[in-house]
């Protein structure tokens, strides 16, 4: 019998937590966290710490044995909590503001428990099949058109990036097979984009060899939509200066001011140049499962390729990006490689993670969408898109009433563009500016170091603005007020 047991406590000194145990924490996890949702409100949105003060806190050397779940769980509450600026809070309001929702945290724990590595068919059937079906129905509910085939990546800015790859692949120049570099035959290649496009097609091209220069920034409107007059220009000439246009980038929902390209005027630019066409729609794409904001997507019916974010607005944890592509096999024959231990009988007949970007394995993201679909519904879904654009325009109108503020960009989604502008006797314009700069950046921060809210900022046309987004599926309408309250208190004592 001693032996029994000490062959038994050896093997659980070998293995993984007992089932007993993780049946104990798990429940007290869950306990944790439905706590940690009802509470949330009661804990600054912005973390209270300084630089350097969580790692203080902590060993320099890691633990010679294993520590207690109680511990472990113990200190999360002490330093971790601490240290966090907290996303789900309802007045987290900077940058684009998301929220992860229940579902979608069930679905991250299975993903977590199963492990697969979505990188063949085989490897996890159930990864593959369900990532098809989802991304459909998603197609479906945005009304894109059955010629889009979605896949999922990690973030928009991998997404583009593989865009972009694809349709360098379509430029039939052999830079797959031969590369970039040292080629006399092979032109400068140009991608362009709004100027008020996002930070990662910069990066995306950047990663691909093809250069900064290869990127041409377009100007904006007054609206900070693309100039498509501008567009066509700057085409023409690089055109005559032997240069090859081959992809446009226009952005439904930018991120300083939540502005739509003119995506329709921009496809009869594109298509007498045969130039691909991606839509970076990571925020602004998820409100066209909204009927009456389906006009969003104008255009996209004949885009090569689309990119949303169910991590930003329809509340899936992070990380779920997914690309709609018109020209899978473009896609697949950038990146397929199958060296001899990946192939299988059935290649052929599935699809297969792996051939459609750099990475071999991927993670089970389908399923948290899929189950947030399912639990929410279509129906679900719009209605709380469109109490978030209802927010965003009840802000958007105290904005507009006050003589106080003023609105610096229209608001066609749940983005608040706006700027503090008390009169300022006695100075000059340039003067006037800097003063208003200065003091709408004194009143973020105040706002911020409250830990009620937190917002963001931008400069529009040069000035200093701040940003209200609206996205977490816990903000109402008293958290937006609060804020509103919390701004006009600051602008008071710093005026």
């Amino acid at each position: 019998m001693n032996n029994q047991r000490e062959t038994a406590a050896r093997a659980q000194a070998l293995g993984d937590m007992s089932a007993q145990e993780f049946r104990r924490f798990g429940h007290e996890l869950i306990d944790w966290i439905a706590n940690y949702f009802e509470h949330i409100e009661d804990l600054p949105v912005l973390a209270q710490v300084e630089p350097g003060e969580l790692k203080a806190q902590l060993p320099s050397t890691p633990p010679g044995h294993g520590e207690s779940m109680e511990t472990i769980l113990a200190d999360v509450d002490r330093l971790i909590v601490p240290a966090l600026t907290h996303w789900s809070h309802p007045s987290f309001f900077a940058y684009f503001a998301t929220s992860t929702s229940a579902p979608g945290i069930f679905g991250e724990l299975l993903s977590a428990a199963f492990d697969v590595k979505s990188m063949l068919w085989r490897t996890s059937p159930a990864s593959t099949e369900l990532e098809e079906v989802t991304l459909d129905w998603l197609r479906q509910m945005l009304g894109l058109d059955q010629g889009m085939s979605g896949f999922i990546y990690d973030t928009a800015s991998v997404s583009s990036m593989h865009a972009i790859a694809a349709a360098r692949e379509g430029v039939e120049m052999r830079i797959r097979e031969e590369g970039m570099s040292g080629r006399k035959d092979l032109p400068l290649l140009r991608v362009y984009a709004s100027e008020q496009a996002h930070s990662s097609i910069d990066k995306g091209i950047i990663t691909l060899g093809l250069g900064q220069r290869s990127l041409r920034k377009i100007p904006a409107d007054d609206q900070f939509r693309m100039n498509t007059k501008a567009l066509a220009d700057a085409i023409d000439e690089d055109k005559r200066n032997g240069i090859l246009p081959f992809c446009v980038v226009a952005t439904v929902g930018t991120t300083s001011t939540s502005s739509i390209d003119p995506v329709p005027a921009i496809v009869e630019i594109c298509e007498p140049h045969a130039m691909w066409l991606h839509v970076d729609a990571a925020y602004g794409g998820s409100a066209a499962i909204v009927p009456e904001m389906r006009h969003i997507l104008d255009g996209c019916d004949r885009a090569d390729s689309l990119v949303l974010n169910p991590h930003k607005w329809l509340f899936t944890p992070f990380d779920c990006s997914v690309l709609y592509c018109r020209h899978m096999d473009l896609l697949r024959r950038a990146f397929s490689l199958v060296p001899e231990y990946l192939r299988t009988p059935e290649q052929e007949k599935v699809r297969s993670g792996s051939d459609y970007g750099v990475q071999l394995g991927r993670r089970f993201r389908a399923l948290k969408l899929w189950m947030i679909i399912r639990y929410f519904g279509h129906q679900g879904l719009v209605a709380r898109i469109r109490e978030h654009c209802r927010l965003a325009q009840l802000f958007a109108s105290w904005v507009q009433e006050s003589p106080q503020w003023k609105l610096m960009a229209p608001t066609p989604f749940a983005l608040v563009c706006f700027r503090a502008c008390p009169t300022i006797e006695g100075e000059s314009t340039e003067g006037r500016k800097q003063r208003l700069d200065a003091l709408n950046e004194a009143i973020m921060h105040a706002v911020n170091a409250t830990g009620k809210a937190f917002l963001s900022h931008t400069k529009l046309n040069d000035q200093l603005t701040l940003r209200l987004s609206i996205g977490n599926i816990r903000t109402t309408e008293k958290h937006v007020k609060q804020v509103w309250d919390l701004l006009n208190q600051q602008l008071e004592q710093h005026t």
